[in-house]
């Protein structure tokens, strides 16, 4: 990953203003989850290494906005952008990182720029309908599922497309598996924000249901509860949760064995993901399945 965190920052050094590269230093840069998805379909080459560094500049961009819109404090453990340096200087970050990404996006195949500058649509599209649906307590699965693909999966998606089409292989096919490892990803990380543990996740568990996104695991165990624990769930939306009120929720979640149908849920998307891959023989594909599956971060 080193190659692309290079380029990143030689993208950025030529906008010669410090400030931008400081708060860049500051930014845990993740797992490179689409990085390694499209390196592993198309290789090691010139145009692969630009379109990963362009593909995380946008995903960059966007977790910045996300944490701007969320008021966020922490980002995989540490201070936030906007909480370190202020949500103005978070929001031109964002801002910069999305118009360089496209800058260099420009210089390459129109193609590719099509395929990610519709990706980044529909991911600012998904942002706007995560906002929405925050606005109260939504039990539409659908709904739910058809915003993550937008704000989460789309990328990723467009980031195995990307790749399908360097190594001259099935666009169709390796979207398919980019949507679905999307889809997985996003669902796994509903299901740690409530089992994992705090210090692992780098921020508060059950942080999505006080931030008012009601994920899978809480649509499922809201459909199987009574009337009065129903209320009781719902009182506790977008709400700071004591002690006993999360315990009450762990508890619930476990007598219903919500998160193990939500994990199955997760782990049908991987399978869909396999399958429409499978005579392909990319055996590290199978293992970015089993690995973001079996994550605890």
């Amino acid at each position: 990953m080193q190659e692309i965190d290079s380029l990143i920052q030689n993208y950025l050094k030529d906008l010669d203003y410090t400030p931008v590269l400081v708060m860049l230093d500051n930014i845990n840069t993740g797992k490179k989850l689409r990085s390694k998805l499209l390196l592993n379909i198309a290789g090691k080459n010139d145009i692969s290494f630009k379109l990963c560094a362009i593909i995380e500049l946008i995903h960059l961009a966007s977790l910045l906005h996300d944490d701007i819109i969320d008021e966020a404090k922490l980002r995989r453990g540490a201070r936030s952008i906007n909480d370190k340096f202020g949500a103005k200087n978070a929001l031109m970050l964002g801002d910069i990182l999305y118009s360089k990404a496209f800058f260099e996006l420009s210089k390459i195949d129109t193609n590719f720029a099509q395929i990610v500058s519709d990706a980044v649509v529909k991911l600012s599209l998904g942002e706007f309908m995560d906002i929405n649906l925050s606005q109260e307590f939504n039990i539409d699965e659908n709904k739910y599922l058809k915003m993550i693909y937008h704000k989460t999966a789309i990328l990723i998606e467009a980031s195995a497309r990307c790749g399908a089409i360097i190594a001259n292989l099935s666009e169709d096919d390796f979207a398919i598996y980019g949507k679905n490892l999307g889809l997985a990803f996003q669902i796994i990380d509903d299901i740690l924000d409530i089992k994992s543990d705090e210090k692992i996740l780098g921020k508060p568990i059950m942080n999505d249901f006080k931030e008012g996104k009601t994920t899978l695991p809480y649509i499922y165990l809201y459909k199987k509860l009574n009337d009065v624990d129903k209320k009781t769930l719902m009182s506790f939306f977008k709400k700071e949760l004591n002690k006993d009120e999360i315990t009450w929720v762990k508890e619930q979640m476990v007598k219903n064995q919500i998160l193990e149908e939500v994990f199955n849920e997760a782990r049908s998307y991987g399978d869909q993901a396999l399958k429409a891959i499978e005579n392909y023989n990319k055996t590290s594909l199978n293992e970015i399945i089993d690995n973001m599956i079996s994550r605890e971060f």
